[in-house]
This record gives structure tokens, C-alpha cells and sequence, in this order.
């Protein structure tokens, strides 16, 4: 089937799971399908979240800078007024693309409403994990330790700081991070009610994180140990912190981006009117969005954000739905399609899966259409790529049947077909599975369809059919259904199938 035209100059890269879908590597296909066309993409632009939104594209890991970077053509590299950033972090990325090749701070544009954060952002989210689990007793949040929830926390609470500020005198930034400085360490030391020695072990912990992030960094001499070094922030008494110090440096990061911050709405207007194509790169997913989400992030992380994020008006947009061949999730969100310990695949698979950001070990669990379904019902999107069938290939201990979760149900056998707002509801359904044979075949050098064995090609109808008869459940299907677009087969680049049949031929297979 030939791919079908995109139906806007718009295109959101979204996740419709809890996040770890493989978006990054969306952004090299749209790109390059799109370069000889009157419509290439000249912007991409990083929508909400900050540097806790790992990305990897063309083998290039990525946290605070969009995926575009990878693509040496496109013009603009753009951050909208919905992410949190820290301006070292810009740095930290930057410098070692560009001796890399990768031109980013020449195409860089931060948007003048784009939020700062900070140190003190840092540490409050280590003081939260803090008082979680030695105040409350409860289990920690599994927060990445990047600050993104205390920074869009100064928001709502009118104390944000903009990248803006570093257009202004040295004296207004100083005086708005002194108070910011002030407020955090009274937090920390008086409500989240740290000790010495947890205050003191945030900067240790700080460091070794950051200098671990950046071994490589460190390694190729782009930047010495030293530039991590959190402990230089530490003042001389607990709950105090060397003003001087931190806004010294923050001061010389974000001067040193002064050439970077402008007007990101009118790069994106302009870029529209030329008839060229904007692409918006989402951090997490649909499920972790802080309005409709399950313990979400602190951002907005579906399509409508990108319009405020862009600070555009409200037009036609083109969804593009990215989610796995089967689940993922970190931290301590409900996850009822969990595979047991005892489930071989389960035990292959989790060799495969860490977090980009913080490298913890996800949890895997078994293809859950509702969420996704749901993700269609009241998000919305046109096309879907789907990652990692390659992974449900038997190997090894692995060598069984694949499930695929198309409802739940209650203690009393009661069917739900969509994912209940209810969190207290939610923890006490069951999944209801359907059974679908696996294969024992390598597929990670098919390119094409049809070469797939049969059972590959019947799981990924059946995955796709999960997700209309879960978004459509009791209603007609409408004409136009969603195009599974890409199909990945491997981690690299050229690991994927793109000559999917059209929806409905693809329902007909499960």
C-alpha cells in the first residue's frame, strides 16, 4: 500500500502508552519521507517536559534537545514556552554533538517563554522523594531527579523565571534567583523536613548522577569532572546555598544562550506560510499527561499542547501515535498487564529495556489495547508506528504464545472496555487477554509485509484491531480508520517495515 499524505503541515510524534515507545526514531522516518516533497519539515520542535525525556534517534541518545538534531538539514531546532530547561543542560548536550558534527546550537531557538529551572528545582525533587519515603513511609514517586515537576510547580504558583530574563540585566536575574533560592531551601528544610544529612547527600548524589550521565563527555575532554560538580553549590551551613556560586554560573550558561532565545511562534507561523512542515516532538505519553493521566509527569504530553507550547492559534494537526509491540512502564503507576516474574519473555525482554534518562530497569508487561484504544477514543491519531516486534521473536528459554489485553474485568466478572478514570476502580481490575501464536523466525532483516512469517503478521492486525474495537466499542467504525505507518523490526535505522496494508486488511489478519 502506498503511504497515504499527510493531512497537515502539522505533525505531533506522541506516545499513547506510558512513555518508551521509541518517538526518537519516528522523527529520521517523517523527515526523510518527506524531504523531496514541497512539504519537508523545516522545524522540529520540542514540545513540553524537560531533560527527564530521554529520546533515541539514529543511535543518538537525547534528553533536552529535540530528535531533530540527528537530521543535519532541517534548519530549526526549536524549544516551546511548555518546557522546563535548564541552560546547562543546553550545553552539556550541545557541546559534544557539535564535536560530533551535529550543528545544534546554529539551528537552536528557545522560545523567550520557555521556563528555567535550575539547581534548586533539582533538590526540591530530591527532598520530595525524601519526604515520601522517610516522612510518610510511603513508596518513592520515581522521580528521573531532573527538578521538571518543581520547576512547572513555580508556574502555577506565578514564580517562574524565563529564558527571557537572561535578555535582561544581571541584577533582575539575581534578585529573582535569590527568592527562588530562598523559597527552596525553606521548603526543603521546614515542609519536606530533610535532615543534614540527606541535604548534605542531595549534592553527592547530584554529582555522581550527572558524572555518570556524562562518563563520555567527561572522557572525550569535552568538558572535566569538575563542570558536574554540584557540591561547589553547597553553602557553608545546611539549607543554605552559595548564592554567589549558583548565580554566577547560571548567569554565564545563560548568557552564553542569549543568541538562542527568541520568538519561536514567529519561526513556526512563518514556516507554515512557506508551506513547509513543523513537527512537534512529545516527551512521555498520553497516560502520563498531568490532566488526564495516571500519576502523571507535570506537563501536558498529547497534541493539544502543541499549540500552546507553539503559541499558535488552533488549526489542523496530523497525530502520529508511536507505542511498542508490547508494554512498558517505570516508577510506580498501576500496570495491570505485568508479566508475571516466572514469564520467559518477560525476563528476555527486560534485558532490553532501561531508561534512556535515568537508566532504571522498566517493567514489561503484555500488549494493552485499551490503553491505546482509549488513547484513539479521546486523544485522537491518524497514523501509528508500532516498535520492537523483532523482540517477540522465540529465543533462548522464550517460546510461546503472545497475549494481547482487549479488556478488564472486576471481582465480580463485570466488563470494562476502556480505562476508568478512577484510579481506586483501575488497581482492582483484572486483564482480560486474547491468545495469539508467536513465531520462531528472525524478522529484524524483513522489509516488507508479506515476508513477515504469518503469526507476525497476525499479531500486528490483531494489535491494531485491539485498538479500533476498544476506540469503537458498540459504535460503527468510521471510513477512515488509523494507518499503522511503520512497523520496526530492529534498533536500527533501516529496521523498518513501511509498506503496511491499509487498516482494515490489517483487522482482517487477527
Amino acid at each position: 500500500m502506498a503511504l497515504l499524505p499527510f493531512s497537515s503541515q502539522l505533525i505531533a510524534d506522541v506516545g499513547i502508552s506510558l512513555g518508551d515507545e521509541g518517538k526518537g526514531r519516528l522523527v529520521p522516518e517523517i523527515v526523510e519521507e518527506l524531504r523531496n516533497t514541497p512539504r519537508p519539515v523545516t522545524v522540529v520542535i520540542k514540545v513540553n517536559g524537560g531533560a527527564n525525556a530521554g529520546h533515541t534517534a539514529a543511535g543518538v541518545k537525547l534528553n533536552l534537545l529535540p530528535s531533530g538534531v540527528v537530521e543535519r538539514e532541517i534548519p530549526h531546532l526549536a524549544i516551546g514556552s511548555g518546557v522546563v530547561a535548564d541552560p546547562r543542560k543546553f550545553l552539556w548536550e550541545a557541546a559534544p554533538l557539535e564535536r560530533k558534527g551535529y550543528s545544534v546550537l546554529d539551528r537552536l531557538l528557545i522560545d523567550e517563554r520557555t521556563m528555567t529551572s535550575d539547581l534548586t528545582h533539582r533538590l526540591m525533587d530530591l527532598a520530595e522523594e525524601d519526604y515520601r519515603v522517610n516522612v510518610l513511609a510511603e513508596e518513592p514517586r520515581g522521580s528521573t531527579g531532573r527538578g521538571i515537576s518543581a520547576a512547572y510547580s513555580e508556574e502555577t504558583g506565578h514564580w517562574q523565571m524565563y529564558f527571557s530574563d537572561f535578555l535582561a540585566g544581571p541584577n533582575f536575574f539575581a534578585r529573582k534567583l535569590a527568592q527562588r533560592a530562598d523559597r527552596a531551601c525553606r521548603v526543603i528544610q521546614h515542609v519536606y523536613r530533610a535532615s543534614e544529612a540527606s541535604w548534605n547527600g542531595f549534592f553527592d548524589r547530584l554529582t555522581e548522577a550527572e558524572r555518570r550521565s556524562n562518563a563520555e563527555t567527561i572522557a572525550a575532554g569535552v568538558f572535566g569532572p569538575e563542570e558536574f560538580d554540584f557540591t561547589q553549590f553547597r553553602g557553608k551551613r545546611p539549607f543554605e546555598l552559595d548564592l554567589e556560586r549558583l548565580t554566577e554560573v547560571y548567569w554565564k550558561a545563560g548568557t552564553a544562550l542569549r543568541g538562542n532565545v527568541g520568538e519561536v511562534r514567529e519561526l513556526v507561523l512563518r514556516e507554515i506560510r512557506r508551506g513547509h512542515t513543523v513537527l512537534g516532538e512529545f516527551g512521555q505519553a498520553y497516560w502520563l499527561d498531568k490532566r488526564h493521566g495516571f500519576s502523571g509527569t507535570s506537563s501536558h504530553t498529547f497534541t493539544p499542547e502543541f499549540f500552546e507550547s507553539a503559541n499558535i492559534p488552533v488549526q489542523a494537526i496530523h497525530t502520529f501515535g508511536v507505542a511498542k509491540a508490547y508494554d512498558t512502564k517505570v516508577g510506580t503507576h498501576t500496570f495491570l498487564t505485568e508479566m508475571a516474574e516466572s514469564e520467559p519473555l518477560g525476563a528476555k525482554l527486560k534485558k532490553l529495556e532501561f531508561g534512556t534518562s535515568t537508566g532504571r530497569q522498566r517493567m514489561v508487561g503484555w500488549y494493552d489495547a485499551v490503553e491505546k484504544g482509549d488513547a484513539l477514543r479521546y486523544g485522537g491519531f491518524q497514523d501509528l508506528m508500532i516498535n520492537k516486534l523483532d523482540a517477540l521473536t522465540w529465543s533462548g528459554d522464550w517460546k510461546g504464545d503472545l497475549l494481547i489485553c482487549t479488556g478488564y474485568e472486576d471481582a465480580d466478572g463485570n466488563r470494562c472496555l476502556h480505562v476508568p478514570r478512577n484510579e481506586a476502580v483501575r488497581k482492582a481490575l483484572r486483564p482480560v487477554y486474547k491468545r495469539y501464536p508467536g513465531w520462531a523466525e528472525d524478522i529484524s532483516d524483513v522489509r516488507r509485509f508479506a515476508d513477515l512469517p504469518a503469526n507476525a503478521r497476525r499479531y500486528v492486525g490483531a494489535m491494531l484491531k485491539g485498538i479500533v474495537d476498544v476506540a469503537y466499542a458498540g459504535e460503527p467504525l468510521p471510513a477512515v480508520l488509523p494507518n499503522l505507518r511503520y512497523l520496526g523490526v530492529g534498533p536500527g535505522p533501516s529496521q523498518i517495515i513501511k509498506d503496511l496494508p491499509a487498516a482494515p486488511e490489517l483487522i482482517a489478519l487477527a
